[in-house]
Parts: structure tokens; C-alpha cells; sequence
């Protein structure tokens, strides 16, 4: 069974005994490892969203929920972060500044696709997208080292690959999008 109100207080005595993502990242996979009653506890993914479970200044857990086909643009976080999967597919690519490029431009540098059941670490300094590249909603325990709402991110224009200030109204507005698709 996955008890919400005590995942949240467990990640929080994680963060706050070690500061960092490893301990977290063994209790994310705990939980999506029960995926079935991670979906019991949160509802099987019907619609695109960012459901906001536990924000403080140190902490933040999302239940991220991906359309169909949906694709978010390279961005970092800032923090840490530790992303589990309980329903479908989320793949990853990773981004990195070109060294040498004064428009800081973007190349990318790997992938990984992440399946239910898998867990992902990303350090503090991680750029990445991400898309579900199969025909249904995809579902996903996001838990963050820091105020994810209140951080000073980054975003890269998804076709000249150049960045900017993170315009989290416009991140949630693309969540929106992905919903007015598929109704």
C-alpha cells in the first residue's frame, strides 16, 4: 500500500537528516516499485497536470502527469531531483551549454527512457526535456531538493535552443494544451 501522507514525511526526514537525493531516490522506488497502489493512492493518469502533494522551501513532491505525445522543453532545476515512474513512459534528453558558444546554445548529450518501475537521479545542474512518446497518459512521482515553484530556473527555446528565465505560467499552460488535445 502506498501511504501518501507518510511518503511525504519520510521524504522530508531524508532531506532534512542528509540534504541529499540518494535516500530519497531508495524511498521513490519503493513506491513506484507498488505502482499499482501508487495509482490506487493518486487516480490512474487521465489528464495532463502538476499536482503540487508537499512544497516547502527545501522539499517539493509533484505527481507529474504527461498527454500523450507531450513534450516539455529543455530545462534545469537547480536542485536535485529524483523522478519515479508508476504508470508508462517518460523519455529523457539530456542537454549540455556548448563551451565555447556565446548565444548559449544547447547540444544533446544523451537519453534515457524511463519506464514504470525506474527511477531517475538528476543533480542540481541537470538540463533536460522531456516527452511520452506513447499513445497514453504516463504518470510520474517528481520529488525535488529544493522549492520547485520558487527557484530561479532556465528554459531553452525548444527550436533555436537558446535560453531564458523558466516561464512557469507558461509550463503549466503547455499541461493545458496537451489536456484541450485530448478532449
Amino acid at each position: 500500500m502506498f501511504d501518501l501522507e507518510r511518503f511525504v514525511a519520510d521524504c522530508r526526514t531524508c532531506t532534512s537528516a542528509s540534504g541529499s537525493p540518494e535516500p530519497v531516490a531508495e524511498l521513490v522506488t519503493r513506491a513506484v516499485f507498488t505502482h499499482a497502489a501508487v495509482i490506487e493512492a493518486l487516480g490512474v493518469p487521465k489528464r495532463a497536470t502538476l499536482n503540487k502533494l508537499y512544497c516547502s522551501h527545501d522539499l517539493t513532491i509533484l505527481n507529474v502527469v504527461w498527454a500523450p505525445g507531450m513534450t516539455i522543453m529543455p530545462h534545469n532545476h537547480g536542485m536535485w531531483a529524483v523522478i519515479g515512474i508508476y504508470a508508462g513512459r517518460e523519455d529523457n534528453i539530456f542537454w549540455q551549454r556548448l563551451p565555447a558558444n556565446p548565444t548559449g546554445r544547447l547540444e544533446a548529450v544523451a537519453a534515457k527512457a524511463l519506464g514504470e518501475k525506474e527511477v531517475l537521479t538528476l543533480e542540481r545542474d541537470v538540463i533536460h526535456s522531456v516527452v511520452n512518446p506513447i499513445p497514453r497518459f504516463s504518470g510520474a512521482i517528481h520529488v525535488y531538493g529544493g522549492d520547485f515553484f520558487g527557484a530561479a530556473r532556465s528554459e531553452w527555446d525548444p527550436e533555436f535552443l537558446v535560453e531564458k528565465p523558466m516561464d512557469g505560467a507558461r509550463a503549466v499552460a503547455l499541461f493545458e494544451e496537451a489536456n484541450s488535445r485530448f478532449a
